[in-house]
């Protein structure tokens, strides 16, 4: 029998799918089998405090450093506000709104420790993007950093389950009546014991358009997301540092910047604003040994490299996207660092799929991690033989739970959850990105995969970035057609377009060339360096 929830408030848990509509959930692995009793935020943070590790630094932004004790304190204090000025009762979701810096990681922890839900969401959302989001999860409180304050107010004003609000400053140090109140609280608060099963966090999709979907995780998935990925694929110790780009609001960034670096006691390394100049830069200064960001951004900074010293770094993971392969080998060649390719989704809460060390593949996003299960799958749910492109189908200790939404049957097929890509496994069982099923590019009968192109087509030295996208045609039913940034000194010009229509005959099947290419200056990308095609093909 199981124990009841630890929330007052049961609006998360109430509105979960039905049972029958979750995924099939693997729990083998030693380190998996967690107690009925789990907070996430007193196992990775107040831990450390308990075996005398509170001096180490957990946090580096600017020219200032908060050590464990540091941060376990202020959330504590953050917590006690919570719970005892803003009335917080557990199961309340709360909006966390900020940018990369020690005060959002603070309240992160502290809406766990309270036994809140935490809602983060991206810096760039405005007005019109938050408002589904709090009338979806039906957000009470709110802690926002001050400069983002006008977009609540204007959410605000129009929800009144949006109650309590609090605004701080990057560092908390600041003259915000929020900041003052924090200061004066007590740094002592025992966290809620919550059960492993209670809603931790709920994840708004990065770049939805329309009705947005939540993705509702538990505490122990975090701690899932935290042994099978940050300890088990990738090996984080205490005296790395790790820095990146991705939003904490993001999953990826989540996992990246707070939870895997805080378990295994090492230093991240946070940053308002991770363009890519501002990441190498940053690397050099705080002699990071890991990195985390996109694909686009490791080829971003491979035009800085010669002006920046990236040599204290170890390892770099690439994720968000697919990794091309004229991208690994371009940063393999310029550092001596194989990428680590890693396949994630929200609702899977992060990686589940890819390769670190002498088990990377170039070209493959890699194997399903340990933990975890994959397939290729058709229509009818059955696997597809080797080599052969199908729907990738995923299983293991985390999965997909849509917040009250029709959409969840979609994702979750016969106990599996569907990720939405184009996969083909070879018999090694290494995994290989054809594309998004969605856009998979369909011409004359053909399937054509728009990253196998642009692969083809980033090999090109005219080429900095490029999208390629299927578009109607009354002919073919599609077409391809290709958006291209073009590297310096080159311009877009039909010269350019034959020539690198040419050179996409070379290299693969000639139906697959860009029967179209347009020029841009920029690609449209996400606050997570992802690809919007959804406008390109809108274009």
């Amino acid at each position: 029998m199981s124990l009841p929830t630890a929330h007052e408030d049961t609006f998360a848990r109430d509105h979960l799918p039905a049972p029958e509509a979750w995924p099939d959930f693997l729990f083998e692995l030693p380190e998996l089998q967690y107690p009925d009793r789990l907070n996430a935020a007193a196992e990775l943070l107040d831990r450390h405090i308990r075996s005398d590790d509170g001096n180490r630094a957990a946090l580096i932004f600017e020219d200032r450093q908060w050590s464990y004790a540091q941060l376990a304190d202020k959330a504590s204090q953050i917590a006690n506000v919570l719970v005892r000025d803003m009335g917080l009762v557990p199961g309340n979701r709360v909006l966390l709104r900020g940018f990369n810096n020690p005060m959002m990681v603070a309240a992160w922890f502290a809406v766990l420790k309270a036994g809140g839900i935490a809602v983060a969401t991206m810096p760039m959302l405005r007005a019109r993007d938050l408002d589904p989001i709090v009338e979806k999860a039906q957000i009470s409180h709110a802690l926002c950093d001050e400069r983002l304050a006008d977009d609540l107010e204007k959410v605000a004003a129009s929800r009144d389950c949006l109650a309590e609000r609090g605004y701080f400053t990057a560092l908390g140090d600041g003259g915000t009546p929020f900041d003052k109140l924090v200061a004066r609280r007590s740094k002592k608060f025992d966290p809620l014991p919550t059960l492993s099963d209670d809603v931790a966090l709920i994840a708004f999709t990065s770049g939805t358009t329309g009705k947005p979907k939540g993705t509702v995780h538990f505490h122990r998935d975090i701690m899932s997301m935290c042994h099978c990925v940050g300890r088990g694929l990738l090996g984080l110790k205490a005296e790395d540092r790790v820095i990146g780009s991705p939003p904490i609001a993001f999953t990826f960034g989540l996992g990246a910047l707070v939870t895997f670096p805080l378990q295994a006691g090492a230093a991240s390394i946070l940053l308002e604003n991770g363009t890519p100049p501002n990441l190498a830069r940053a690397i050099e200064q705080y002699r990071a040994t890991w990195c985390f960001t996109a694909p686009t951004a490791y080829r971003a900074i491979l035009g800085e490299i010669g002006g920046v010293d990236l040599s204290s770094l170890k390892n770099c993971v690439s994720a968000g996207e697919h990794l091309p392969l004229p991208v690994f080998e371009d940063w393999k060649k310029a550092t001596g660092i194989s990428l680590i390719n890693g396949l994630g989704s929200t609702e899977m809460i992060h990686i589940f799929i890819s390769a670190a060390g002498k088990e990377i593949r170039p070209g493959a996003t890699g194997k399903a991690i340990r933990g975890y299960e994959a397939r290729v799958v058709d229509e009818r749910m059955q696997d597809v033989p080797v080599g052969e492109t199908g729907k990738l189908a995923v299983r293991g200790p985390t999965g997909c739970r849509y917040l009250e939404d029709e959409r969840q049957k979609v994702y979750v097929r016969d106990g599996w959850n569907l990720t939405g890509d184009a996969y083909r496994m070879d018999q090694d069982g290494y995994f290989w990105f054809m594309a998004r099923t969605d856009d998979l590019i369909v011409s004359s009968g053909y399937n054509i995969s728009g990253p196998e192109v642009e692969e083809v087509l980033l090999s090109h030295p005219a080429v900095r970035e490029c999208a390629v996208v299927g578009v109607p045609d009354d002919k073919r039913g599609q077409i391809v057609k290709a958006f291209v940034v073009p590297a310096e000194p080159y311009q877009g010009c039909s010269k350019l377009v034959l020539a690198l229509q040419d050179h996409v005959k070379e290299h693969i099947a000639p139906y697959k060339y860009p029967r179209e290419v347009a020029f841009l200056d920029s690609l449209p990308k996400t606050e997570t360096g992802k690809i919007q095609r959804f406008k390109l093909k809108e274009l």
